[in-house]
């Protein structure tokens, strides 16, 4: 459907309220839930099936068509991947599936990078983290890969607490950027290239393939010639060695 189809449909459906026009648009926009539970099983891994992913997606798109007002200048595409993601992260709490001693697990990691942070004044490497727990180096890629979860749980609560929608309106209403606004993106392309530069080659491009040439984890897995296993675990390690720079524009990697 192309972009004059779609704002006539949304604008029936704005004045009616056609429950038939509003599954033409929850099929119309479909791919976008797939598109963010993609995205958010980067960081569940095997934890959750992609299509109950999808599922628990489905039920914020139509919260976000419902809700939607086409008259502010937002795009529906921004809103509603707000809406499908916390759909999801809010399905996932209520499970609960995330045991305590994974939390722990990731305190101690946590703690433990600070710690040799503040030491050495850089990045701790996994060998220096597995060390200073005192545990094997198979083992430390055993617990990052089982609290990736814990990870996108506590940032989606963080920028919550930032009031991270609510930003995005007053932003995105805007027609033009406002001065502060052209600063805070230069700021914030400076802080990546700072927070890329942290990374090991591999994990730099996987950074790259995923978010800049929009490859899939199959696709990147075959260029680097390593499991798509493997690749997820290089993406968490990136994001991870990223936080410490980024804070909470990493948002905008989610």
């Amino acid at each position: 459907m192309d972009e004059a189809a779609r704002n006539k449909l949304w604008s029936e459906y704005s004045r009616t309220r056609s429950t038939a026009l509003r599954d033409q648009l929850i099929i119309e926009y479909s791919q976008l839930v797939k598109l963010v539970a993609g995205r958010l099983g980067m960081y569940l891994g095997y934890s959750v099936e992609y299509d109950d992913l999808c599922g628990y997606g489905i039920f914020g798109l139509i919260d976000a068509i419902d809700k939607f007002d086409c008259n502010k200048n937002v795009k529906f595409e921004t809103y509603a991947s707000l809406r499908i993601r916390g759909a999801i992260l809010d399905q996932i709490r209520k499970m609960d599936w995330i045991p305590r001693s994974l939390r722990q697990k990731q305190k101690k990691i946590d703690a433990a990078m600070s710690k040799i942070e503040a030491q050495k004044g850089s990045v701790a490497t996994d060998e220096e983290l597995a060390q200073e727990l005192g545990i094997t180096l198979d083992e430390f890629n055993d617990w990052q890969g089982k609290t990736k979860a814990t990870n996108l749980i506590s940032l989606d609560e963080y920028t919550e607490t930032q009031g991270t929608e609510a930003k995005m309106d007053s932003v995105t209403n805007a027609r033009f950027d406002q001065p502060e606004d052209v600063v805070e993106k230069e700021e914030l392309k400076k802080m990546i290239v700072e927070a890329i530069s942290l990374l090991t080659d591999k994990e730099r491009s996987v950074v790259t393939l995923y978010y800049y040439e929009e490859m899939t984890l199959k696709e990147i897995s075959l260029v680097l010639d390593v499991s798509e296993s493997r690749v997820s675990q290089l993406h968490t390690k990136a994001l991870l060695k990223m936080k410490s720079k980024l804070g909470p524009y990493l948002n905008i990697l989610i």
